[in-house]
């Protein structure tokens, strides 16, 4: 079977997931292309990505008269389809005058539709009987865009949190109807697409975890000595909480003369999150790295005694399964599919938004013997494990592919 993934920006740092999924489909026996609009490689640091980057088609980088000869001659041989398609991304494009934060309005359908164009043509040359979006905005527009100009069926990822702010505006409802199958990486996720979509259409929602390559993790490396020292990773973005972590760490430092943070990751606020680092007189206890690689992030949660999210909106965060898969407990908000991963047992949830609760939890962890951190860590592993390994999740979606081909 051959696949097309299409993706707005790929591969991205922060989109390792996409890359761990598609390799694993290709160990099932898929032929998977790569199509993207634009790359991200000015921000890659990992070896991995760099060749995910030579195997990707990106729409935008070439001529762009080329693009354009190629997009407007599939629209002009392909005249009714092209009308319907048309009509959908106008109609797709107003929504954003109803209050449709991040819809982009007409123009941007418009160039919406002369991408799908393009993809619609390749797909075809390529053989492509299935068209897989990941995330449910601009991507899974063009590919709806693409089917209905005349490519294969589609099916779209939802990830969240994104996603979930505007589900209307981004034409949830339509997109999951005219979809073979639409995926969610959580029941959380799920449920929140039921809201959104005809009752008709539930049973072709389905749950895949994002999952991580078992193989590429050691066996837990023993609690460091001192601390505690934390690690935290992710986008330093608004969702993500970082300025709230500061001050947590601001609190807790009161207590623990030995707690440490190291943050690895780079983005909007790092400016912000910088200053907030000096203005509570922490640069002495907060390192951050930038992005870095791989197996430098499990060397990073390797050297912490537990991860920390402090995330005010999340899908079902790839960080806490790759902290877990290393052998430590996370303390994290208790926000979206969170917990159905996290549990007593693996490591602590405290109310978002909520700096006091997280400095709680950093002295609960402190109080924790070792002994106990390694044995949460080995319950974490081991559910990580049963729950999140990617080939057994890239299987579920190569049958959901298998099941749904010509529907």
């Amino acid at each position: 079977m051959t696949v097309a993934y299409i993706v707005n920006t790929y591969p991205r740092a922060s989109h390792s997931f996409i890359r761990r999924e598609i390799l694993a489909l290709e160990r099932q026996g898929l032929t998977v292309h790569r199509i993207a609009m634009r790359s991200d490689r000015g921000s890659l640091v990992d070896p991995q990505d760099f060749d995910e980057d030579t195997k990707t088609e990106h729409v935008l980088e070439g001529s762009k008269m080329a693009f354009l000869r190629s997009a407007l001659g599939w629209l002009a041989t392909h005249p009714r389809q092209s009308l319907s398609a048309l009509w959908t991304a106008l109609r797709f494009g107003s929504k954003g005058k109803a209050g449709g934060a991040g819809t982009g309005g007409r123009l941007r359908h418009l160039a919406y539709l002369l991408e799908a164009a393009h993809v619609a043509r390749r797909c075809t040359a390529l053989g492509a009987t299935h068209l897989h979006a990941h995330f449910g905005t601009n991507s899974a527009t063009v590919a709806l865009l693409a089917h209905r100009l005349g490519a294969a069926g589609y099916s779209f990822t939802v990830h969240g949190p994104e996603e979930f702010d505007a589900p209307r505006a981004f034409s949830f409802p339509q997109k999951m109807h005219e979809a073979r199958f639409t995926v969610a990486v959580s029941s959380f996720g799920r449920s929140q697409l039921l809201r959104w979509s005809a009752i008709a259409d539930w049973p072709r929602i389905a749950v895949v975890h994002c999952g991580v390559d078992t193989t590429r993790f050691d066996p837990p490396a023993p609690m460091p000595e001192g601390g505690p020292h934390l690690v935290a990773i992710g986008r330093l973005s608004e969702q993500k909480g970082f300025p709230l972590l500061i001050e947590t760490m601001a609190m807790a430092c009161t207590r623990l003369p030995d707690l440490r943070l190291t943050i690895c990751g780079d983005g909007d606020l790092r400016g912000l999150v910088d200053s907030e680092i000096a203005r509570h007189g922490l640069t002495d206890r907060i390192t951050i790295t930038g992005w870095i690689s791989e197996a430098g992030i499990r060397a990073a949660i390797a050297a912490s005694h537990a991860l920390i999210l402090p995330s005010l909106a999340e899908g079902l965060p790839m960080v806490v399964m790759e902290a877990m898969a290393c052998g430590r407990p996370i303390i994290a908000t208790a926000i979206a599919g969170i917990p159905e991963l996290v549990t007593p047992d693996t490591g602590w949830l405290v109310p978002a938004g909520d700096p006091a609760a997280l400095a709680e939890a950093i002295q609960t962890l402190a109080d924790t013997p070792r002994a106990t951190l390694m044995m949460m860590g080995s319950a974490a592993r081991t559910r990580v494990f049963a729950r999140h390994n990617i080939d057994t999740e890239a299987a579920k979606l190569a049958a959901l592919f298998s099941r749904y081909r010509g529907a």
